[in-house]
């Protein structure tokens, strides 16, 4: 299963490379845009959201879907650390 993150697009780090930088929950790296750059200047892309997988951008998504999508990974998140915790108590009983 493939997993993209949301992230927003920043600002433009090499143009003719179509390469952004994208911010994702706070952190920046650099993504390739080549996937969602149409008919217009690559500049055009500041401030757009996409989901962001292995170092590009798939597809945009607008700010609301972003927000829903990354607070379920958030809760999700919250979820595997409880399920961490109660395997790591199991173990202390066990042993």
């Amino acid at each position: 299963m493939c997993l993209g993150i949301p992230g927003q697009i920043v600002e433009i780090a090499d143009a003719a490379r179509k390469l952004a930088i994208v911010e994702v929950m706070g952190v920046r790296r650099q993504v390739n845009v080549a996937c969602i750059l149409k008919e217009e200047p690559i500049e055009a892309l500041i401030g757009a959201w996409s989901l962001i997988h292995v170092g590009f951008a798939m597809s945009r998504i607008n700010e609301e879907e972003a927000a829903l999508t990354l607070d379920i990974l958030r809760q999700l998140g919250e979820a595997q650390e409880e399920i961490e915790a109660m395997r790591a108590s199991e173990r202390m009983l066990a042993s």
